[in-house]
């Protein structure tokens, strides 16, 4: 079967595609993201039970964050994933429930929010903080200029 990378890679290149149909000549940038814990693939939380459930498995241990990247551009399509592991540190069931019920998460994959108030249940992070955010920049910069972008020239404009 397809595995987490490739999974989101996939997503990443079919929301892409789904909207430069529609904008010849545009850029558009499509990503896509998954928890994956114990070989288990969390997306968003349908409620906050589940988010509570997820968080309760990610408690004290390390998980992985994949997101996928696509960028559709007048010069071509490209695509990528970055991977990153993030250790929860280990908390008291109360304060998941709390934060799970408080729905910062809601709409986050693995249910919770590094750029939030889940910062306070991170222990450590190896790789791409803005991975796991959502949108990888690094690589997302590189993408564009393998694709013709000029970052300098968009930074001199931008002045």
């Amino acid at each position: 079967g397809e595995g987490p990378a490739e999974g989101v890679k996939r997503i990443s290149r079919e929301k892409a595609l789904s909207v430069a149909g529609g904008r010849p000549g545009a850029w558009v940038v499509a990503a896509d993201t998954v928890v994956v814990a114990d070989g288990r693939i969390l997306g968003k939380p349908e409620d906050r039970e589940k988010a509570f459930i997820m968080l309760k498995l990610l408690n004290g241990r390390a998980h992985h964050v994949y997101t996928g990247l696509t960028v559709a551009s007048p010069g071509g399509l490209e695509s990528g994933f970055e991977a990153t592991e993030v250790t929860f540190r280990k908390l008291p069931e109360k304060a998941l429930k709390a934060y799970a019920e408080g729905g910062e998460g809601d709409d986050k994959a693995g249910a919770y929010a590094i750029q939030g108030r889940g910062a306070l249940m991170i222990e450590a992070i190896k790789g791409d903080y803005f991975n796991v955010v959502g949108l990888p920049l690094c690589r997302l910069g590189r993408m564009m200029e393998s694709l013709g972008f000029s970052l300098a020239d968009q930074w001199r404009s931008s002045k």
